[in-house]
């Protein structure tokens, strides 16, 4: 099997990887983001994916999240790293540094049917009381300890809509709930990960202080500290590539919709099973 990942602002590619060859992968829910680039890095087979697209041209709001996490699966990826700027909640975690998050609050709007591959006359309920994979997330945070970065192991990830950052009262409301950073893509590709049954946990790399810090939120501040965290998300990958491939799936993620799905298997339309059967076919 291999490893996905998913690149957020600034990844856009992933040097170093060979026998590199490009994917268009159509599925069932139109066109992921871009062409998927598969090929190997450390001698691990990897699927590599840029969120927005090449060039940057999609807004969260518009991301096809079950095109690109299906088109992973397909492309045989049992495991996720999402690579993704956020904005920090904390003092303690300053722009440079990465959180390893475990946890999110969900604050989007209109995004309901990217959230799920279910519907159409199929219901299931997975747990997602955890929505990361914690053993996931302790290869990469050993990988991000061992290149020397400043990393922090958990946290609490505020989805927002955007585009545009957030108003004052709202980065102090996400403050008081206990919020660690915030950003706007990460929660539908976990629960559709979930869905998926692939192993799934988020880099997210802070890039400021959002505005709770009295400081408007600035593209130009933003891209200071971009480059530098991309440089070691990049490294960073590369120590955690071999690792990961190693490392058994001891997880639950692999079986996570086991006896989840309630419908009666006989009332499931044709046309669902065979939309969904990457996903449930071995449950059907």
């Amino acid at each position: 099997m291999a490893i996905g990942v998913i690149g957020g602002s600034g990844l856009y590619e992933m040097e170093g990887m060979t026998d590199v060859r490009s994917e268009k992968v159509v599925t069932p829910f139109g066109l992921p983001s871009d062409e998927l680039v598969v090929g190997s890095l450390s001698g691990v087979e990897m699927v590599f994916l840029p969120r927005h697209g090449r060039g940057h041209r999609l807004l969260p709001s518009e991301l096809p999240f079950r095109a690109n996490i299906w088109a992973l699966k397909k492309l045989g990826v049992d495991r996720i790293v999402s690579v993704s700027a956020v904005g920090s909640l904390r003092k303690e975690i300053e722009p440079g540094h990465v959180v390893i998050v475990d946890q999110f609050i969900d604050r989007t709007r209109g995004r309901q049917p990217e959230s799920t591959f279910f519907g159409d006359g199929v219901v299931a309920h997975p747990p997602f009381a955890d929505p990361t994979c914690h053993p996931l997330g302790d290869l990469l945070a050993a990988a991000s300890e061992s290149i020397g970065w400043t990393t922090h192991r958990g946290g609490t990830y505020v989805c927002m809509e955007g585009p545009l950052f957030s108003t004052r009262a709202e980065s102090r409301l996400y403050r008081s709930w206990g919020a660690d950073v915030i950003g706007m893509t990460n929660l539908q590709e976990a629960k559709l990960a979930r869905e998926a049954e692939i192993c799934y946990a988020t880099m997210a790399l802070s890039t400021d202080y959002d505005c709770w810090h009295e400081e408007d939120v600035t593209i130009e501040a933003i891209l200071k500290i971009v480059a530098a965290n991309v440089d070691r998300a990049k490294r960073t990958l590369r120590a955690a590539a071999g690792p990961i491939a190693a490392a058994p799936r001891a997880c639950g993620c692999g079986s996570a919709l086991a006896g989840t799905i309630i419908t009666n298997r006989a009332v499931i339309p044709a046309a669902t099973k065979e939309k969904l059967s990457l996903i449930i076919g071995k449950y059907l």
